[in-house]
């Protein structure tokens, strides 16, 4: 195996090793796993490419995601060498230009990449679709996007302050990673909906705040539901621009607001067109809060008189990103996306 990155010798103390990368900014500011030549050609191993190999280009510093950098960042985070095939697809589709890496990482923007992953391979590393989805407690969740992460830093340059400019963050910028509840899912998965089999392990990236709550315990009705969810979606503070083509929206439905919607007969499909109709704002109410008359807002809507005219949040109801996941609760999440970037999803590779 040809090893292509440089070699350091440091301590095999614990505290010092790891001090010596924090001296040098190699961390996340968390304790690492030592990424000893022994443990990176392990995570090598799990998948068939040249460690000399380029995933891709980081942004904003555009150095080249080499996959043995991309291995040493992954031992640090904690990865099981099982985990190294969901890194490397995710790197992939990061870099794809539709995703618009550089706005995510630079924005002063509070987003992170979200990693979603669908198929098989989700249960076969155990990782969390249910309860406490987005939190913690679960190897492949946590340390696959802790993993995506370092390599945003190390490899990339997002450091805050410096090529990241988010202004206050979030959380999710240390790891934000899931699985599709696809047990819970009335529908087709999101995998299968984006043209991927069944069968297929999938992961797809997306550009996302942290997770909004939509906590609704009174409806019963599909409608009654999506009403609550849509009047989430607009928020006045959210970055979500309905006018630009690459804006999108995640919505994370838990299983119980999904079966209540499934029940009234609705296909994702008439989610989605039901969101779009009832996620709207007043004219007026928008010019309260945003981004009103700066060079975001296009000529034909600043030409709009009418202070009561209704418009609709996102461009259309192919923009919403529509999946299953959580636990028992009558809980779902909303997720804007920065709006200069879409979702993209790359098929893992077999190891």
């Amino acid at each position: 195996m040809n090893l292509v990155s440089s070699r350091v010798q440091v301590s095999d103390r614990y505290e010092e090793l790891n001090e010596y990368f924090r001296s040098r900014r190699w961390t996340d500011g968390l304790p690492i796993v030592p990424p000893t030549e022994e443990r990176v050609a392990a995570m090598l191993a799990a998948v068939a490419l040249d460690p000399a190999v380029s995933l891709g280009k980081i942004a904003p510093s555009w150095e080249e995601a080499v996959l043995e950098k991309v291995a040493v960042n992954a031992v640090m985070a904690g990865c099981a060498p099982a985990f190294m095939p969901v890194v490397v697809a995710a790197i992939q589709a990061m870099c794809d230009p539709k995703f618009n890496l550089y706005s995510v990482q630079a924005t002063t923007h509070p987003v992170a990449p979200l990693v979603i992953v669908n198929g098989p391979i989700a249960h076969r590393l155990g990782m969390n679709s249910g309860s406490g989805v987005f939190g913690p407690g679960y190897h492949a969740n946590a340390t696959i996007g802790r993993a995506i992460r370092l390599v945003l830093l190390n490899i990339g340059g997002g450091w805050p302050g410096e090529g990241d400019m988010a202004t206050q963050g979030q959380p999710s910028k240390y790891s934000y990673c899931i699985a599709e509840n696809e047990a819970a899912n009335p529908w087709e998965p999101l995998h299968v909906e984006r043209g991927f089999a069944r069968n297929d392990s999938v992961v797809t990236v997306f550009g996302g705040e942290s997770p909004h709550n939509v906590n609704d315990h009174v409806s019963t009705t599909a409608a009654g539901v999506l009403g609550v969810i849509a009047d989430t979606m607009t928020s006045l503070g959210g970055n979500t621009k309905w006018y630009f083509a690459e804006s999108e929206c995640a919505v994370v439905l838990g299983p119980e607001h999904a079966a209540t919607i499934h029940r009234d007969g609705l296909t994702k499909a008439d989610v989605r067109r039901m969101l779009y109709e009832t996620a709207r704002r007043s004219l007026r109410d928008l010019k309260r809060g945003g981004m009103w008359q700066m060079h975001d807002w296009p000529r034909w809507m600043q030409a709009i008189a009418d202070d009561e005219a209704r418009l609709p949040i996102i461009p259309g109801p192919e923009a919403i990103l529509l999946l299953v996941a959580g636990g028992p609760g009558k809980h779902s999440a909303v997720i804007p996306n920065m709006a200069v970037g879409l979702a993209v999803s790359r098929q893992v590779a077999a190891s």
